[in-house]
């Protein structure tokens, strides 16, 4: 289906000398929810070849040449990393990898251990999706000796050890937010209208949440300045609005104490942004619970995790930007290839993905002036208007009632 054109990718056998990324800052070929109790790390053996018409990669373990990968991630405790994580070992494995594949509790220092046991246990690349970026410094330089490269996905690792960055492109998710609450309130043509707003944003731990955050303020920081948009609050700076670990509970909490301060006397709430689903959701809940005003608020979100869906489907939340992870999966093990394989590694890499992608060399760094190269996905915009897109995916299916239910 969407993995047609990887098997192009797959050398006849693996080099051990892998290319250059982000540690080096050379050119590499380019001018350009509930928490399941179950994080222990477990290691997954290769299935045998098969000849996957559907997927169209190629699973033949002898072109693996029995490499194994080391794919670690931050939780099992948001719906999303459970879907990163699970993509990303179905898609080695039917490369026919060996893969080790480790849910670290969103503790930094375990996931240090995990990513240190993969090293002890000879993983020859790693993915990983950091709890903190800027906490694996140790673990990075050990990968750094051992000469095993590393990957890091959806969130950057400060630290030059990196060799790629597979994303979606970060500030366009929160851009995309801005520029729907300014276009549904048509904040352009508000007038003397004066509409309040309130945002919560993501972990501080986490580089994207900054990302997500700036894309959104800086649309709307105009029509605030014109006084278009009120915050209540006042809070309007990222540590200020910010929410550790994307914490449902913890979102819930600030919503319910700013609704309490600031709008129990019938003042108006018109919009909350929240930089993903896990905050709306705790937003969302105050809302339904604490808030006085009789009006529908707008509220945003990011990831499309069924709970959200299902409030979009009853009015509750208005939108998420979706991020298709099964595409980011498939974007990674594409570029894992590349990389084992030492083929060059740039802009020209992107149509065999056969996914809409951009190489940025630019945008992100791992330490001051070391440029990180990063293939970035493109996010969408989901509304009640346009579930069934993702139900054209393939990822989701629609139930009779009109909610969605991951497959």
């Amino acid at each position: 289906m969407k993995r047609k054109l990887l098997s192009a990718l797959l050398s006849a056998a693996m080099v051990a000398v892998l290319l250059t990324g982000c540690g080096s800052g050379s050119d590499t070929g380019s001018s350009a929810g509930s928490d399941t109790g179950a994080d222990a790390g477990t290691t997954t053996e290769a299935p045998a070849p098969t000849d996957d018409a559907d997927t169209g990669a190629d699973t033949s373990s002898a072109n693996a040449g029995g490499s194994k990968i080391g794919i670690s991630m931050p939780t099992q405790s948001l719906e999303r990393w459970n879907r990163d994580g699970e993509y990303l070992d179905e898609q080695f494995k039917a490369a026919g990898y060996e893969t080790i594949l480790t849910y670290s509790d969103n503790d930094a220092g375990r996931q240090v251990n995990d990513i240190q046991n993969m090293l002890a246990e000879g993983v020859n690349l790693l993915v990983i999706a950091a709890i903190d970026g800027e906490a694996l410094n140790t673990v990075m330089n050990e990968a750094a000796e051992a000469g095993v490269q590393v990957i890091a996905y959806d969130r950057l690792i400060m630290n030059d050890a990196v060799s790629y960055y597979v994303s979606f492109d970060n500030y366009t998710v929160g851009k995309l937010q801005g520029q729907f609450v300014e276009s549904t309130l048509d904040l352009a043509n508000a007038g003397d209208t004066v509409y309040n707003i309130e945002f919560t944003a993501g972990d501080p731990a986490d580089n994207n949440a900054g990302y997500f955050f700036n894309g959104a303020f800086d649309v709307l920081k105009p029509y605030i300045d014109a006084g278009t948009l009120n915050v209540v609050s006042g809070q309007t700076d990222f540590s200020s609005v910010a929410t550790n670990q994307w914490n449902t509970d913890t979102a819930l909490e600030r919503a319910q104490n700013i609704l309490s301060s600031y709008y129990a006397d019938g003042t108006q709430l018109d919009v909350w942004l929240c930089s993903n689903d896990s905050t709306a959701l705790g937003v969302a809940q105050a809302i339904t619970s604490d808030y006085a005003g009789g009006n529908s608020v707008l509220i945003t979100g990011q990831d499309g995790d069924e709970a959200n869906l299902k409030n979009i489907v009853d009015g509750v939340q208005t939108m998420t930007v979706y991020k298709n992870v099964s595409n980011e999966a498939i974007v990674t093990l594409a570029l894992a290839k590349a990389m084992m394989s030492g083929d060059a590694i740039g802009e020209s890499l992107i149509p065999s993905f056969g996914i809409e992608c951009a190489y940025d060399t630019e945008s992100y760094e791992t330490s001051e002036g070391n440029k990180c190269p990063s293939f970035l996905l493109v996010p969408s915009v989901i509304t009640k208007d346009n579930l069934q897109d993702l139900v054209d995916t393939g990822l989701y299916t629609m139930g009779d009632d009109g909610y969605l239910k991951a497959n």
